[in-house]
């Protein structure tokens, strides 16, 4: 271990000359006393025999200084000792030998095992010591440590800086030989390789410590099977930093795979950053590397410094690190969670239901900006109180997986396996999950198997090679971000990416994933020109590593985790998405196996149609209706994201026409059609209460807009209240949710009236229940409005009217049952007649 900065004390060579001295001082009944009880009482080969002579003559022959000069010594010596208390702690193992040979059978105290003069062991390899000072040694146990050879146990300890290294091994302790550039090695007369301790004397201080290279690997055969088969399922157990008892130590286990590299040493806040005295053992094939650590526990900040083909180094954070430094700063953290988890009820009930036939509306948000300054338990606090009151059934997180940059809003990942420290520990995190699950609120976070930045202590180029990048340049380069695509062909990446999904949903009791840039992925051609891209090997565009990849996750998640729901965004019109992975389609590929896909087709058109003045719309009224057209081909969720309110987007509220009342009244409305509308919802933090500038997540949603003593609150109140009102019908009525991927589930009453800018349809429960959903998307109030409906509904009463004065609307409604007439319309039997409030949708259920 390197030394710490001297501190005042006795003289550190004098010290060391003092322990030499002593070390050769031994009678030579002590010496054979000690080594008989360091080995087994089996008769030693002839060999070993000779050789314990030679050391009890060797020993003999050094004898000096008389005991007197012994006794200012202290009588016990502890394991670690300050400078001025190491010069005492030899002293103490010279008054033992010398009581040893003036007393006929003495009991030396455990605290002071009887020095012995170790023989030079056989000279280590002059490539191996190269290779150990260069750390491009790949089996570094081979040399270091406790080997049995001709003659006895070889021992070596390789440690810069150390003034001295004494083996202790139960009665028995020797100094080894200084050999130079920081190795030390003896030879011990015994028939077997005792357990033992190292005592490590530096400028200042001495250690004790046990010795890493006396360890045998701390990954099992089955582990490193998987991993080479890239099967793995738990990677996260196998790889990374693990704190651990192994062979009744203490330490940490530090595994990484890094097939390319010529050695791999650990270095971190336990050794100064410097890690060569730490190389790693790489354990064959695999490409995995290992070392146990002892001694080193939760809290150490690390990483892994590669010596990569060139003989180049660098540092690298662990990719499977499940705590990191805070940023900006990069270094892993060695971590053990010690969460108890309260959310046993929620688990229990989650899979009662498949996501597309139960209520599904989630609430986006940016943790980092919901409420700027909160970390984690602190949002706790406050989140899931304000989600359940609004009644959202999910929270969506933005990418909580740690990012070194900020404005990328977590969709550039360095550390997979690690929520973001900005807001604490991962148990701290965990901790939020509890809560959200507490108050009966599901928990989705963005994933990013897509992309990932070329930091140089991050995965680029990881070993020195393009590693989680394919190795084609024009393959890893992503177009579009500046970033490197993984390659999803190489069976250890897509074992990475599989396992941290499983790992999220596991460890975190995460709910669901939404799996970002899903068309990036799939198409070789994203966003490259002619000349820029290579077929596959059926000639298309399709990237089939990327569609392998993604059904291996899916099946892998389902059937690990029951409950849990993915959810793809992907803006193309690829066939399958949400079709089970087994089932092949007309393109000849199996479905992807997704759960849901955002609607982005839905969100664009819609969008679009309200973006314009009233008298316009009429001629894009079909934007409105297309996607009924294919509304069942996928399981969708209507999702009006971030991506939806920044870079010059505006806000929601801002995206309509008018003035402040008629864009709050469209607001209202078209929260009210998509609502209705068949598949789920999904709307960003801030358009709850229609917040009229661009979300910043230097900020934050704008909540002084909320502020009673604000002027206009109670427009922004009126807004959010709306969606309370929403989610709460929306929740107790089935017919919007139960049959959302069913065709037999809606019916259009009048979907051609775009002169009138009007659109009405039924929505029907598995029992066959309706409710009636018209939006007026006009600026006018249209009375006696007929609509054709079942003759089978004595009357309806008005569920909802987003044009009520609690909303902030003009109070237009329906306050009385409305009775169907026997008037056929729109190819219906009865009739009803309404009065549409302006920029207003309305909801009728049978009374």
């Amino acid at each position: 271990m390197t030394p710490r900065p001297p501190s005042s004390g006795s003289d550190p060579k004098k010290t060391a000359e003092t322990a030499k001295k002593s070390a050769g001082k031994s009678a030579e009944k002590s010496v054979k006393k000690a080594a008989e009880k360091a080995i087994a009482p089996k008769k030693a080969p002839a060999k070993k025999a000779v050789a314990a002579k030679a050391v009890t003559k060797k020993a003999a022959a050094k004898k000096a200084a008389p005991a007197a000069k012994k006794t200012t010594a202290k009588k016990t010596a502890t394991k670690k000792v300050t400078a001025k208390k190491a010069t005492a702690k030899k002293a103490t193992a010279k008054k033992v030998t010398a009581k040893k040979v003036t007393a006929p059978n003495p009991a030396p105290p455990p605290e002071a095992p009887a020095p012995v003069e170790v023989v030079v062991s056989p000279a280590m390899d002059a490539g191996d010591r190269e290779r150990l000072l260069s750390g491009t040694h790949h089996a570094p146990h081979s040399v270091l440590g406790a080997h049995p050879v001709p003659g006895g146990i070889a021992f070596r300890a390789f440690r810069p800086y150390a003034l001295s290294v004494t083996v202790v091994a139960g009665e028995l302790r020797a100094e080894l030989h200084d050999d130079g550039d920081g190795f030390f090695s003896g030879l011990l007369p015994l028939r077997d390789v005792p357990a033992y301790r190292l005592l490590v004397a530096y400028d200042g201080t001495v250690q004790d410590v046990e010795d890493a290279y006396r360890f045998l690997p701390a990954l099992g055969d089955l582990d490193l099977h998987l991993i080479g088969e890239g099967r793995h399922e738990e990677l996260w157990r196998a790889l990374g930093a693990e704190p651990m008892t192994h062979q009744g130590v203490t330490g940490t286990r530090f595994t990484v795979w890094a097939p390319n590299a010529r050695a791999v040493r650990v270095t971190g806040t336990f050794n100064f950053w410097d890690g060569t005295a730490y190389p790693m053992r790489s354990l064959g094939g695999t490409g995995v590397w290992e070392l146990f650590v002892p001694g080193i526990g939760e809290g150490e900040l690390y990483k892994f410094e590669i010596t990569r083909p060139d003989g180049s180094k660098t540092q690298r954070a662990d990719p499977l690190a499940r705590r990191t430094e805070v940023p900006p700063a990069t270094s892993s953290v060695v971590h053990a969670s010690h969460h108890e988890w309260h959310d046993e009820e929620w688990l229990e009930r989650r899979a009662d239901a498949p996501a597309h036939e139960a209520p599904f509306s989630a609430y986006e948000i940016h943790l980092a900006s919901w409420r700027p300054g909160l970390t984690y338990r602190q949002l706790a606090e406050q989140l899931p109180a304000y989600v359940k009151d609004l009644g959202f059934t999910h929270v969506e997180l933005m990418p909580v997986a740690e990012h070194p940059f900020g404005g990328s809003w977590g969709y550039q990942v360095t550390g997979f396996y690690a929520p973001t420290a900005r807001l604490g520990t991962p148990d701290d995190f965990k901790y939020l999950v509890d809560a959200l699950h507490q108050a009966g609120i599901g928990v989705l976070m963005d994933w990013v198997p897509a992309h990932f930045p070329r930091d140089d202590w991050a995965l680029a180029e990881f070993d020195g090679r393009p590693l989680y990048e394919h190795e084609d340049p024009l393959r890893a380069a992503h177009p579009d971000w500046g970033t490197l695509e993984f390659d999803y062909g190489r069976r250890e990446v897509r074992n990475f990416l599989v396992a941290n999904a499983v790992y999220w949903c596991e460890e975190f009791h995460i709910d669901g994933l939404r799996v970002d840039a899903v068309a990036s992925m799939l198409y070789l051609d994203y966003s490259r020109e002619p000349g820029q891209w290579t077929p596959n090997e059926h000639g298309g565009r399709e990237n089939l590593d990327a569609v392998a990849f993604l059904q291996e996750m899916n099946a892998t998640v389902y059937r690990r985790v029951p409950g849990v729901v993915t959810v793809a965004e992907e803006s193309t019109a690829w066939d399958g998405v949400t079709r089970a992975t087994h089932h092949m389609g007309p393109g000849g590929f199996g479905g992807l196996g997704f759960g849901l896909k955002w609607n982005m087709g839905w969100m664009h058109d819609s969008l679009d149609y309200v973006s314009h003045e009233p008298v316009h719309r009429k001629y894009h009224h079909g934007e409105m209706t297309f996607s009924m057209v294919y509304a069942y081909s996928e399981n969708y969720v209507l999702p009006i994201s971030h991506d939806e309110v920044v870079h010059g987007k505006r806000s929601l509220v801002s995206k309509m026409p008018g003035d402040w009342w008629q864009q709050r009244a469209n607001h209202r409305a078209y929260l009210g059609f998509m609502w209705s509308h068949p598949g789920k919802q999904l709307l960003f933090m801030g358009q709850e209460f229609a917040q009229g500038a661009e979300w910043s997540e230097a900020h934050g949603p704008d909540w002084w807009l909320l502020d009673p003593a604000y002027g206009a609150e109670a427009d922004h109140r009126g807004v959010r209240d709306l969606v309370r009102d929403l989610n709460t019908v929306y929740r107790h009525t089935p017919a919007l949710w139960q049959r959302d991927t069913d065709p037999a589930g809606f019916q259009w009453v009048v979907g051609d009236a775009a002169e009138d800018n009007v659109f009405a349809f039924l929505r029907y429960d598995a029992e066959g229940t309706p409710l009636l959903a018209v939006s007026n998307f006009a600026p006018v109030v249209r009375h006696d409005y007929r609509l054709g409906v079942p003759d089978d509904v004595p009357a309806w009463y008005e569920a909802l009217n987003t044009d009520a004065a609690r909303y902030g609307g003009g109070d237009v409604t329906n306050p009385d049952a409305v009775k169907p007439e026997a008037t056929a319309w729109h190819g219906r039997p009865a009739s009803i007649r309404l009065t549409l409030p302006p920029l207003a949708t309305v909801w009728l259920r049978p009374a």
